[in-house]
């Protein structure tokens, strides 16, 4: 089985930005505690971050083409406005699983709503780096569970 982690806007500043709001772990230690759980889940694992919400639409195309059995999405503040990349969400007929690793309904009020969320399996908010463990745990159950 393969899944896939998708990283949007800024998140590669993840260990620069806002350690209050996102902790010190930066993006490559969060992608490699990722693939050590996919490791011992026994899928293969894919991490991709852009700040481009182009080349973000086009990963999630792909990902539909390469058949992948699962997504985990942490769109960042696309989470809040891109119908585009909700729209290439929906195309998507296996588990989406959208991670903050803030707890964004305790934050600004604009950070509340998600358009991601109605596409989503679920959502997994404010567990810092582990929000994107539970994630992946979250998107494998659902994928295997599909295959029963």
């Amino acid at each position: 089985m393969k899944f896939l982690i998708l990283h949007g806007i800024n998140l590669d500043m993840f260990g620069k930005r806002d350690p209050a709001q996102y902790g010190t772990a930066t993006l490559a230690e969060i992608d490699a505690r990722a693939q050590a759980l996919a490791r011992e889940l026994g899928v293969e694992l894919e991490c991709f971050q852009t700040n481009g919400e182009g080349a973000m639409c086009e990963r999630i195309h792909r990902a539909h083409a390469e058949a992948v059995d699962g997504v985990v999405i942490n769109a960042g503040a696309w989470t809040h406005y891109s119908y585009g990349i909700r729209d290439a969400l929906a195309i998507l007929t296996v588990p989406v699983v959208e991670v903050h690793m803030s707890n964004v309904h305790a934050r600004e009020a604009f950070r509340h709503h998600s358009v991601i969320a109605a596409v989503a399996r679920g959502q997994i908010a404010g567990f810092g780096a582990d929000s994107y463990l539970l994630g992946l745990r979250a998107a494998v159950a659902a994928a295997r569970g599909s295959q029963r």
